[in-house]
């Protein structure tokens, strides 16, 4: 005699949402598709050649050490130059107080196991980063938007949510923002770091672009302020500046929440991939990064310039954009009464496509807004799909 099949127990009951816009978005791998959508370095200004020589060289010189098992904090060679380049900029860094990590979005995760229970309040930026909401999502943090302006996060309305709804952490990007591009003033800084020293707030300072300055002045980091030395936790990523497929981040963070984000990422991932550590590592002793990233920022530049150049045509009057200082993205704002994920549909049929920006906030979307990253195309290939999208809105 048989009998049916117990169904399967179900799945947590976490529910953080899809994006509405994602299998839309899978259209744009068309290679004949102008994208602006995807917030990617450009490959063809990856330094290849130097880091296929790193990764040569350590394989030749130390294969059954860079092929082994290594410890869950990282190489000490990387972690010691990731601590020179910060210590360069002006925030002095011990190696020890380093944690290498699977992209800065791992260290995101981390911080998220070690410091969020369900029910937590969690602040961000309005709009934020799509993957933040969806990593404090799965943590179960109510996720709260800290209203902006163009400038970013506005300090009186940021201490008015902590007064009343007394969160664990802040989520910034200060340095051109994803999605909107928006750089941080120095002062507003400030005023942020004595929010959090006067409330007991932690802060995630999450900076994977801050390398890719065009112009203006560098802004120092939040972790480099005295009032909020002791609760931030810097993020950074070799992802824009080297290469995303090696997947390399870091995080800095004061002794006790470092340890305990060390034993999170033991039980995550043991450690971070011992090979590219030490190729990071190598390419870092080997090579001038500085040097490649100055040619990455010109090229940006270039590629910036001629996405703004090219907006006024391409986008109906009443149209609003910012002008970033640097990174990878500008942050439009459409006319009143226009659907950006409409619109997008309507792109992909013009072989050009964007990311609507309704999914990047936290609470209440602006339908009207959209984000174009202007990095993975030439100046000539911006100006052909500004021409193709013109034709969405006729």
């Amino acid at each position: 005699m048989t009998t049916a099949a117990a169904l399967p127990p179900r799945l947590a009951a976490r529910d953080v949402g899809a994006s509405a816009v994602r299998e839309i978005l899978a259209l744009t791998a068309r290679p004949e598709v102008i994208s602006f959508a995807g917030g990617l370095p450009a490959p063809e200004l990856f330094d290849g050649e130097g880091i296929r020589a790193a990764y040569d060289r350590v394989l030749a010189e130390q294969p059954q050490r860079v092929l082994q098992y290594s410890t869950t904090e990282g190489d000490p060679a990387l972690r010691a130059a990731v601590a020179g380049r910060l210590t360069g900029r002006g925030l002095a860094t011990e190696a020890t107080g380093l944690l290498v990590t699977g992209g800065s979005q791992q260290g995101l995760a981390l911080l998220a196991t070690v410091l969020l229970e369900p029910g937590d309040a969690v602040l961000v930026e309005d709009p934020t980063y799509l993957a933040a909401l969806q990593c404090f999502g799965f943590a179960g943090a109510r996720v709260l938007p800290v209203p902006t302006d163009a400038d970013g996060v506005l300090p009186d309305a940021l201490e008015e949510l902590v007064l009343r709804e007394r969160p664990k952490l802040l989520y910034l990007v200060p340095n051109f923002q994803n999605p909107t591009g928006r750089t941080l003033p120095r002062e507003r800084r400030r005023a942020i770091a004595g929010i959090a020293a006067r409330h007991g707030l932690w802060i995630a300072e999450d900076d994977p672009y801050g390398e890719l300055r065009f112009e203006g002045d560098f802004q120092p980091w939040i972790a480099s302020l005295e009032e909020a030395a002791d609760r931030t936790v810097l993020l950074g990523s070799f992802s824009k500046v080297m290469a995303p497929g090696m997947r390399l981040g870091w995080l800095r963070a004061p002794a006790g929440l470092l340890r305990a984000c060390v034993i999170a990422k033991q039980a995550a991932d043991l450690h971070t991939s011992t090979v590219d550590q030490a190729a990071a590592a190598r390419y870092l002793a080997d090579c001038d990064l500085d040097a490649h990233l100055d040619r990455v920022r010109a090229e940006y530049r270039a590629r910036r310039d001629a996405l703004l150049a090219g907006l006024p045509d391409a986008l109906p009057e009443g149209s609003g954009w910012n002008r970033p200082e640097g990174g990878m993205f500008v942050w439009v704002r459409l006319p009143d009464g226009h659907d950006a994920t409409a619109v997008l549909r309507r792109a992909i049929t013009h072989d050009v496509a964007f990311v609507p920006g309704a999914p990047f906030f936290a609470a209440a979307p602006d339908a009207a807004t959209l984000r174009m990253s202007f990095t993975t195309h030439t100046p000539r290939e911006i100006a052909e799909g500004l021409t193709r999208l013109a034709k969405a809105f006729r």
